[in-house]
């Protein structure tokens, strides 16, 4: 027992002294800073973050992202055509396309579709 506390006091011991090192041979600089910081959607990481955005641009992604989802869920249906007759094949599509025709129906409703407020 005594052993393992030796050995794990020593681990720590090296682990504090590679973290100091790195620190201390680090090229890094405060200058640096903003280079290091994230960069998305165009919005400078150093101001406010509470800066309105177009919700237009959030709602169309969203769009984009359960269209995308669909396209996914299609595949599993083309290896269908060989195993099912080709009625059973056509219900399968034609019900997916339902809901696709439901779900922009939806979006068309709440007005996502449109730039203009």
């Amino acid at each position: 027992m005594i052993l393992m506390t030796y050995i794990l006091i020593l681990m720590m011991i090296i682990s504090n002294i590679m973290m100091f090192m790195s620190v201390i041979l680090s090229k890094k600089s405060f200058l640096d800073r903003e280079k290091c910081s994230p960069f998305e959607c165009g919005f400078d990481p150093k101001s406010n973050a509470r800066i309105p955005f177009s919700l237009h641009f959030f709602l169309i992604t969203v769009i984009f992202l359960i269209f995308d989802v669909e396209i996914a869920l299609i595949f599993p249906i083309i290896p269908l055509f060989k195993l099912v007759n080709f009625k059973i094949w056509i219900e399968i599509s034609f019900f997916f396309i339902i809901i696709l025709l439901l779900g922009l129906y939806h979006e068309w409703n709440q007005n996502m579709l449109n730039w203009t407020n």
